[in-house]
């Protein structure tokens, strides 16, 4: 079993925090990960990705070409990246500033307002964990469990109260998420 994942947005919108959580869920869990960041010209602003990939079984390559799942924050991902997932896989996309236009129909898109529900949360960096949260279900290996692992030992014993607002505006995307369906 092996969950390959792209996640994309401006850089400052915690795109590379999502992968990480989601490689050390992974390592937590005793899995085999890849965490490849690419960056735009400019940091905070520019054009930021990644691709993640958790598996069971040793990974061969790193090179993700058709990924299972993927979240896009922002108009430029969503654009060049909904391609990137394979039929059956799944789509985040973030609304609030994202217009959906043409994807293929044999990918589920999960349309979810997650820079409007970080607001309501009083965090609008908030809005990578929301989809993060609408994200997980539809991941083999990474579970809200290894998730809680993971952001504990990246922001828990540091800054306790962004483990809070981290682990709040998970939950508010998985509720949303549960809700669509």
């Amino acid at each position: 079993m092996m969950d390959k994942i792209v996640l994309a947005g401006f850089g400052g919108q915690g795109v590379m925090f999502i992968g990480k959580v989601l490689v050390y869920a992974g390592m937590l869990d005793d899995r085999e990960v890849c965490w490849i960041p690419s960056y735009g010209p400019e940091m905070r602003g520019g054009t930021a990705n990644c691709s993640v990939i958790v598996s069971e079984q040793e990974i061969n390559s790193p090179v993700i070409e058709l990924a299972d799942a993927g979240i896009v924050l922002n108009q430029p991902s969503f654009d060049k990246f909904r391609s990137h997932i394979k039929p059956g896989g799944v789509l985040v996309v973030n609304t609030s500033i994202v217009e959906i236009g043409s994807i293929p129909d044999t990918v589920r898109v999960i349309a979810i307002p997650a820079s409007d529900i970080a607001n309501e949360l009083g965090k609008p960096a908030l809005a990578n964990m929301v989809c993060l949260g609408a994200l997980l279900p539809s991941l083999s290996l990474c579970t809200m469990k290894s998730i809680e692992k993971a952001m504990n030992k990246l922001v828990g014993k540091n800054k306790p109260e962004m483990y809070e607002l981290n682990m709040a505006a998970i939950q508010k995307g998985l509720d949303v998420a549960a809700a669509m369906k």
